[in-house]
């Protein structure tokens, strides 16, 4: 019998609803709002009113003016407020993450392989704000943004410099409800020519991928072309729809799905839920996968919401866990990273251990990204940008938090070239506090 999840049923962990956001250096840990309660379960009722400090001393509002840099990368360009704002470094509270291997060097101190141990994050503008269930970003040529609204089902654009938000069009038949909606986002490695937008999102019966030519030069709200279904038939629920679609250094399109709550999914290699995927442009099995004629990368995943390579174009996946550990994996082909036999690092033949662990209160983990030797992962309800230094695939230091409680979820991870990321927000999922502005694009300096 499939299993349907439910908001708050006993195993079947999602987002998590982080409640009210607080102060500037006191933020909630433990997972205990400030109203006292334990806020590890979300039940799907709208979040209780709980009253916060708004004088949090976010950053000014500064647009961030994008340029074009080399590979359709951009580099952030006169965006500084006044002195900047330079994050203050959460770190990680005992026990809260385990990276794989490695050992910690001297505070700030740079590893004989790897970057520095200590790192830095600065915030240096705010690109957007006042977005609506912000999702899926993509980078265009010239320095815009895409920007996907997983509720409005909607694609926006954002002016590089001005900020403005002008919305594209609509993609037909999405179906919002609980995880699920317009998700993941992302260009054709050909869109210079062919002007193709990838899109992840929920229908009333799967969640499926389409493309949709994008022409700039039709009305505002009209610009989407029809969209041609590539793949279809990855299963949906009301939690874990997965959702992130990126290319990867072989240009072919790689798909983090989430096994809905139905266990078994992830560790059938028939079923679609609870993998990653890669398939070529057009929605085919690419020569080379584990197994001919399949599309399915890796399985025993819980629910795959953030890819990204590093340097030496290795795959790294983050992932939710249920009730204690939110894994960071680095992802081999036909490997089984053990969901639902195994949770964290198990140890246990047959079955790939993360590389580095969470408490579920401190991540939720969202979108990743690497840039300056480092993962950079984003925390939902965790409410903070997490950095895992690398020597290769080995973690050189202890993960590092940045930004904690200051503001709100965090959904999203752009690499933009350099030590420069964009940072989405998800306060607007229904599952935030938000505040007027809320959803922001923030652009991040980081080492």
């Amino acid at each position: 019998m499939r299993y349907e999840p439910r908001y708050g049923q006993d195993g079947g962990r999602s987002e998590g609803h982080a409640g009210a956001r607080t102060a500037i250096g006191s933020p909630r840990r433990d997972g205990v709002r400030r109203d006292g309660r334990r806020d590890d379960r979300w039940d799907g009722r709208p979040a209780p009113l709980v009253a916060y400090d708004v004088s949090r001393g976010r950053p000014r509002s500064v647009l961030a003016a994008l340029a074009l840099a080399g590979c359709g990368a951009l580099l952030a360009a006169g965006c500084s407020p006044p002195g900047g704002e330079a994050a203050g470094q959460g770190g990680s509270p005992p026990g809260a993450a385990s990276p794989g291997g490695g050992s910690p060097g001297p505070s700030g101190s740079s590893s004989p392989t790897g970057p520095p141990t200590k790192g830095a994050v600065t915030v240096t503008g705010e690109v957007a704000k006042g977005l609506e269930s912000p999702w899926g970003v993509a980078a265009l040529p010239g320095g815009d943004l895409l920007v996907a609204s997983r509720d409005k089902g909607t694609i926006s654009r954002v002016r590089a410099g001005t900020g403005a938000v002008t919305p594209i069009g609509e993609v037909p038949g999405v179906a919002p409800g609980g995880e699920g909606g317009l998700l993941g986002l992302a260009l054709s490695p050909a869109f210079a020519s062919d002007q193709l937008v990838y899109v992840y999102f929920t229908t009333e019966s799967d969640n499926r991928i389409a493309r949709l030519r994008y022409d700039d030069q039709r009305s505002a709200g009209q610009q989407l072309g029809a969209p041609d279904t590539v793949f279809r038939g990855i299963p949906k629920g009301l939690v874990h729809n997965g959702g992130r679609i990126a290319f990867g250094p072989d240009k072919m399109l790689y798909v983090g799905t989430g096994e809905t709550g139905d266990t078994g999914l992830a560790q059938d290699k028939k079923s679609l839920g609870g993998k990653i995927l890669r398939m070529t442009p057009d929605g085919e099995p690419v020569h080379g996968n584990p197994e001919a004629d399949s599309v399915v990368y890796s399985y025993g995943h819980r629910n795959v919401q953030g890819l990204a390579w590093d340097k030496d174009k290795r795959l790294w996946a983050a992932e939710f866990g249920q009730n204690t550990w939110d894994e960071l994996n680095l992802i081999e082909p036909g490997g089984n990273y053990g969901w639902p036999e195994a949770e964290g690092k198990a140890g246990r033949p047959g079955f790939r251990d993360p590389v580095a662990v969470w408490k579920t209160d401190d991540a939720s983990p969202s979108g990743i990204a690497w840039a300056q030797g480092s993962i950079w992962m984003a925390g939902l309800k965790g409410e903070r940008l997490w950095r895992i230094p690398l020597a290769g695939a080995t973690p050189v230091a202890e993960p590092e938090a940045f930004l904690q409680g200051r503001y709100g979820r965090l959904r999203t991870v752009v690499p933009l070239g350099g030590d420069t990321l964009l940072l989405v927000t998800s306060e607007t999922d229904r599952r935030g506090s938000p505040e007027a502005g809320d959803d922001r694009i923030l652009t991040l300096t980081v080492r």
